[in-house]
C-alpha cells in the first residue's frame, strides 16, 4: 500500500532542493479560501510514494502549528505569487474535513470521505468503510477507486483521468516581459586645467619733469656810475658759474594683485531619454473542436490598456 509522506521530511533526508529540481513547493505560502479570506498558511505537503506527486496540502489555522492542519487536495488550489487560493473552498467544507496528526495514517477510508465531502455528497456517512471500496459507482461520482481490498487497498488520484483534476498539480504558465533598467556609472567626461601665463604690452605714462633753466636780464643803468681803478684789467676774465639741475624719469615695474580666481566643482542634473526594444510573452490559446474555455476574454486577447 502506498504510503503519503510529508515533503519536509523528504528534503531534509535526501538534502533535495526542489526549486533546482523544478518541483514546485508551496510550504510557507499563505492560504486563502473564496471572498479572499486568509485561512493560515501552507505548513507542509504530503507527497505518495509511489510516484512522487504531492497529493495533499496541511494548512494550519492562523498562527498554528502542523497538528490539527487541514487536510486538502492540491487539485483545489490556485497558485500566485502572493499565496495559495482555495476559490471553490467554504468554511463549511473546510471544518468537515480531517485534521493531520503524525501518529495517524491518513487511510483510504479517511480521503475517500474527505473527497465525498469536497464534492458535495452527503448521502452517507463520513464513518462508513465501504462508501469507495471498488469503483467509481458512488454518490459522488468522480472516478475514485481502491485498488486492493481490505487493509491493503489504496486510493487511486485517477492520474491517467484528465478531466478529474482533484490531486492533480494546478498548472502555471508565467508570462515574461521585459523592462528597461536603467543603471548609471560615474566616467571622465573630461577636464579643466587652470595656470597663468605672462604677457606684455606697451603702457605709456605721462610724467611732469622739472629742469632749471639760466634766466639773464639785463638793465640799462640810466645814470653812469664810476668805478674805481683799472676795471678791465681786474674783471677782464671774470665769470659767473650756475649750476642748473633738472628731474628725470626713473622707471621701475612693482606687481600687484588685480583679480583673484578661485576653482571648484559643482553637480548639475540634466534629463537624458533612453530608449531601447523590450519584449513581453503573450498568452495564445488555440481552440479545437466543440469547447469552452472560460476565462477574460481581454485577458485572452492580451489586450492592455
Amino acid at each position: 500500500m502506498p504510503h503519503l509522506h510529508r515533503l519536509s521530511d523528504i528534503s531534509s533526508r535526501h538534502s533535495e532542493d526542489f526549486q533546482d529540481t523544478g518541483m514546485y513547493n508551496p510550504i510557507g505560502a499563505a492560504a486563502y479560501i473564496g471572498g479572499g479570506q486568509r485561512i493560515g498558511s501552507v505548513r507542509d505537503v504530503l507527497v505518495d510514494d509511489d510516484y512522487g506527486k504531492i497529493r495533499y496540502l496541511l494548512v494550519d489555522d492562523e498562527g498554528g502549528s502542523l497538528e490539527g492542519a487541514r487536510i486538502v487536495p492540491i487539485g483545489l488550489a490556485r497558485i500566485e505569487d502572493d499565496g495559495v487560493y482555495f476559490d471553490g473552498l467554504t468554511s463549511a467544507q473546510l471544518d468537515s474535513l480531517h485534521r493531520y496528526s503524525s501518529d495517524e495514517e491518513y487511510t483510504f477510508d479517511v480521503q475517500s470521505s474527505d473527497e465525498r465531502v469536497l464534492r458535495g455528497d452527503t448521502s452517507t456517512t463520513t464513518s462508513t468503510t465501504q462508501t469507495y471500496s471498488d469503483t467509481s459507482t458512488s454518490a459522488a461520482g468522480a472516478g475514485m477507486s481502491a485498488a486492493g481490498t481490505g487493509a491493503a487497498r489504496s486510493y487511486n488520484y485517477r492520474d491517467e483521468d484528465t478531466s478529474d483534476q482533484m490531486f492533480k498539480t494546478p498548472g502555471r504558465l508565467q508570462l515574461l516581459e521585459e523592462r528597461l533598467s536603467v543603471n548609471k556609472e560615474r566616467y571622465l567626461a573630461g577636464q579643466v586645467e587652470i595656470g597663468k601665463h605672462v604677457e606684455t604690452r606697451q603702457e605709456t605714462v605721462n610724467v611732469p619733469l622739472q629742469r632749471e633753466e639760466v634766466v639773464i636780464e639785463r638793465h640799462a643803468v640810466t645814470e653812469a656810475r664810476p668805478v674805481q681803478g683799472d676795471v678791465f684789467t681786474n674783471s677782464a676774465n671774470e665769470t659767473v658759474r650756475v649750476e642748473l639741475e633738472a628731474e628725470r624719469a626713473n622707471v621701475q615695474k612693482q606687481a600687484v594683485v588685480t583679480e583673484e580666481v578661485e576653482v571648484s566643482k559643482r553637480t548639475v542634473t540634466e534629463q537624458q531619454t533612453v530608449t531601447d526594444t523590450v519584449g513581453r510573452e503573450v498568452l495564445d490559446v488555440n481552440e479545437t473542436g466543440d469547447v469552452r474555455v472560460i476565462g477574460d476574454d481581454d485577458d485572452r486577447r492580451n489586450n492592455r490598456s
